[in-house]
């Protein structure tokens, strides 16, 4: 199979290949290593190859949906026994894990062949993919500009076409964000439906979830179908749907009510191709027969950033503790952000993080009362095209004052400075709209429908009400087929 040939077909396209005998998975692995060679160092995706483990599986009996194909892992949350997950941190990057994870663990079941580890910030905590361990993981379609984060390197593989799909989380956009840089479909799941196990219950207290990104919607459809199910030892009963993802997405969807808003959730300034973007989406969905107005949610989405802030720094505080603890590793093994961002989290009280915690059933309900009048939210899911390499990267006068507040152990001072808030408007302001979806637990997706003169991709974002996966999936299948955006490639 050639390169052209094995990048023409999406993930179950290819099973159908390999349950057809027409093609070996043997062959694909090597179709797929070809292309990883061949662009790797322009976007630097992979971090950790493994060509050879891969390689022997290809060789044995597979079974499942996707069986032989050629898959990539996130090098966050989604361990492989016997290797490292590095979460983009040195010291954990040398420090492998006893078990698959339960995500990874069913998607082997599925018959896929991992064969490498995609780059992610440090602990998945930026919406761009630049950790100082493995550096930067570059867009395929303009290599001086993000792939997005936390799953940038997974989705600079999928658009170059190393894999059709491949995994992915999310816990503040970080599947949607990507996807959307890339020119990709990303379906964050809802809260409880697919599983985080063994080594936790629930990430960011269900705010964040495992799913994939992907070039079409069956792909991500199926992938849900493997996914979904059942956890022993979590904490929400999940059983199957009881009807496959990937039927429900080849439905007619239906006429929906659709309510749009392009005002950033933080005040801040939004691109007017961002604006473009939702407007040329209303006006397919307009000529499709759905019913698309402006609305507002009625959310504090300013409050809620900050809710979502509060819990994030406590999250990277509590990351840092138990990778020190398990690594035995000093300080220095941590970039400066994320020193700040703990410092800032293990500043905060108890009493405010419950409060903070408690203030989501509220931005939950207004968003339910919102879903009671209208089927789906559209928003950009950026507010601006993908930034440049670097553009975000601290000034050196903040980075130097932040670096003098750590010496003097002064976190506290941390939180009611400048620093803090230069930090969320560098971090939030280009991707203000993803974090309402994790908040309130609710399925969101990143629709690839829209270009920037320059021919960046500018993907916009749905989000639906609880259980809302279904009709997502079958809008983005109704808008595939209106605006189709799979056989696009990359100038690499």
């Amino acid at each position: 199979m050639d390169q052209p040939e094995y990048r023409s077909y999406d993930a179950v396209g290819l099973a159908e290949l390999v349950a057809k005998g027409e093609v070996s998975a043997s062959e694909l692995l090597e179709a797929a290593i070809a292309r990883a060679d061949a662009v790797g160092a322009r976007i630097n995706a992979i971090v950790r190859p493994m060509y050879e483990i891969a390689r022997e599986r290809a060789r044995g009996e597979l079974s499942g949906p996707f069986a032989g194909v050629p898959f990539l892992l996130k090098d966050l949350g989604q361990h492989y026994a016997g290797l490292p997950t590095s979460a983009g941190n040195r010291a954990l990057a040398r420090h492998p894990q006893p078990a698959h994870a339960l995500v990874v663990q069913r998607w082997l079941d599925a018959g896929l062949v991992p064969f490498g580890k995609t780059n992610t910030p440090e602990f998945g905590a930026k919406g761009i993919t630049e950790p100082e361990m493995f550096g930067p993981t570059r867009n395929p379609w303009d290599t001086t500009r993000t792939p997005g984060g936390s799953s940038g390197g997974s989705a600079a593989a999928v658009a170059a076409g190393i894999v059709p799909v491949a995994g992915a989380s999310d816990g503040g956009g970080s599947i949607r964000i990507p996807a959307a840089c890339c020119g990709l479909f990303g379906l964050k799941p809802g809260r409880g439906l697919l599983p985080d196990g063994p080594d936790v219950g629930e990430r960011l207290h269900g705010a964040a979830v495992n799913g994939v990104v992907s070039r079409t919607v069956r792909d991500t459809a199926a992938m849900l179908d493997v996914l979904v199910g059942p956890d022993p030892g979590g904490p929400f009963p999940t059983p199957r749907p009881p009807e496959s993802f990937a039927e429900v997405a080849r439905r007619d969807p239906g006429r929906l009510r659709i309510g749009f808003a392009t005002a950033s959730p933080l005040g801040t300034p939004v691109d007017p191709q961002a604006v473009a973007a939702v407007e040329d989406a209303a006006a397919l969905l307009d000529a499709a027969g759905h019913d698309v107005e402006p609305a507002s949610t009625g959310v504090d989405e300013r409050g809620l950033a900050k809710d979502f802030l509060t819990m994030w720094f406590a999250a990277v505080a509590a990351e840092v503790a138990e990778t020190r603890a398990v690594t035995g590793c000093g300080v220095d093994a941590f970039e400066l952000d994320t020193r700040i961002m703990a410092a800032v989290g293990r500043a905060t009280s108890a009493p405010t993080y419950i409060a903070a915690h408690d203030r989501w059933n509220s931005h939950t309900r207004r968003l339910a009362a919102f879903h009671e009048r209208y089927d789906l939210l559209l928003t950009p899911t950026l507010a601006r095209p993908p930034v440049r390499i670097g553009e975000l990267a601290a000034p050196e006068a903040v980075a130097r004052a932040s670096r003098v507040l750590l010496r003097a152990h002064a976190a506290g001072l941390l939180a009611r400075t400048n620093v803090l808030d230069t930090l969320i408007d560098q971090n939030l302001s280009p991707v203000p709209y993803t974090q309402l979806a994790n908040i309130t637990g609710r399925p969101a997706m990143s629709v690839p429908l829209y270009r920037t003169p320059a021919g960046l991709p500018l993907g916009v974002q749905f989000v639906g009400p609880l259980g809302g996966e279904g009709r997502l999936l079958a809008l983005a299948a109704q808008l595939e087929a209106l605006r189709p955006w799979a056989d696009r490639e990359p100038p690499l």
